[in-house]
């Protein structure tokens, strides 16, 4: 009944319901664990072209944007800052005919964007964004001279909003960088 040698044992820690508590904090932090998703840049690509051979393009309809592998931004060969490229692509594509070297039409109109492959990709991005926010201004003006109401305020897929992207049509080429 009374250990009669004088020791004390120790109590001992019942570690059967250690897994089971274990497993549950694993399962626990599973769940509340957010993952970070990484997100590309949305683009609309064309549809998958024939065999047939594209039309030719006039140079002069033809702006070219190359961002080297140094990060520089060259237009038509020309070095321009990024903040620049918005400015030039509205006058390329806005010109309606009048300035022989720039397009005839907006609709004539096409940007070709070519990278190399070690371009910083944070300069390219910004690049993107700011033909990108080229023909939003451009349809932002067309819409309030047309119908008085922003361009982000027309109604998705209404005729308003399509004759002002006919009126604009993004005709961007992403070309596929050089091997390097």
């Amino acid at each position: 009944m009374f250990n009669k040698s004088g020791r004390k044992d120790t109590p001992e820690i019942n570690g059967s319901s250690l897994a089971d508590i274990a497993f549950l904090l694993l399962i626990f932090f599973l769940v509340v664990t957010t993952i970070d998703v990484d997100t590309g840049i949305g683009l609309m690509l064309p549809p998958i072209p024939d065999d047939t051979e594209p039309p030719p393009v006039r140079e002069r309809n033809l702006l070219n944007i190359l961002v080297n592998a140094q990060g520089m931004v060259l237009l038509d060969g020309e070095p321009s800052a990024i903040p620049e490229v918005k400015n030039r692509v509205q006058e390329f594509v806005d010109n309606q005919g009048v300035d022989p070297n720039l397009s005839e039409s907006p609709d004539d109109a096409i940007v070709s964007i070519k990278t190399d492959r070690r371009t910083p990709y944070n300069v390219y991005i910004d690049m993107l964004d700011e033909v990108m926010g080229a023909y939003e201004e451009l349809r932002h003006a067309a819409s309030m001279n047309r119908f008085g109401v922003p361009y982000s305020e027309l109604q998705s897929d209404s005729p308003e909003q399509q004759e002002i992207r006919d009126m604009y049509p993004k005709k961007i080429s992403i070309a596929e960088p050089d091997e390097g």
